[in-house]
């Protein structure tokens, strides 16, 4: 549990990915269980805990406002989502500036297989706006990954290309939380058409 009076974790759910190696489908639009992949991310945010939650958007961001039902998010545009998630990340962050959030738990649109017990766990591990904390899965980090306010600042400097916060993270490995969620989630990606049939059938994850 968050210590008593801190501020609130927010969701930062990062959804502007254009799927080149899908053929060019937004991966926020690809369908789950019937509904936009969107909708299944924020869901899980939401049941971890982040009842204040962004989305950022990029790839077709118009198409994916009239199809996905987003109600009570805050939508973020990334115009320039090309240059990679480091792009997403920056506008993530400075759209939660000035909120009072004190940390943001940052998650991919692209991984189904982690759940809201994923992000209860790490949403957990948050203590103060310096907190950093990140998922592992068999001693390895991934996401979700949890970035006090204190931070976000720096971490958007060096958030370029597809790295993120990849070298933040790096430099800061020695402050990391991890928080082993190997029992609860797999950290896939959807990044080619052979990972598509992975959408289906993950009902114990949830």
């Amino acid at each position: 549990m968050s210590p008593p009076g801190a501020r609130p974790v927010a969701g930062l759910l990062l959804a502007a990915g254009g799927g080149r190696r899908l053929g060019g489908r937004p991966k926020a639009l690809l369908q789950h269980r019937g509904r936009p992949l969107v909708e299944h991310a924020v869901r899980v945010l939401r049941e971890g805990g982040c009842e204040v939650v962004h989305v950022v958007l990029g790839a077709s961001a118009d198409l994916v406002r009239e199809r996905a039902s987003l109600a009570g998010c805050v939508l973020v545009d990334n115009p320039r989502w090309e240059e990679g998630m480091g792009s997403s990340l920056r506008a993530g962050l400075a759209s939660l500036a000035g909120t009072g959030a004190g940390a943001a738990l940052v998650s991919l649109v692209d991984q189904p297989g982690i759940g809201a017990e994923a992000v209860a766990r790490v949403r957990a591990a948050y203590r103060s706006p310096d907190s950093l904390a990140a998922a592992s899965y068999d001693g390895r980090r991934g996401h979700p990954v949890l970035f006090g306010a204190d931070r976000w600042a720096e971490i958007g400097a060096g958030a370029v290309g597809d790295q993120g916060a990849r070298d933040y993270l790096t430099a800061h490995r020695d402050a990391i939380t991890l928080v082993d969620c190997s029992d609860v989630a797999e950290p896939f990606d959807i990044d080619r058409p052979e990972d598509l049939a992975r959408l289906d059938g993950m009902e114990h994850l949830e």
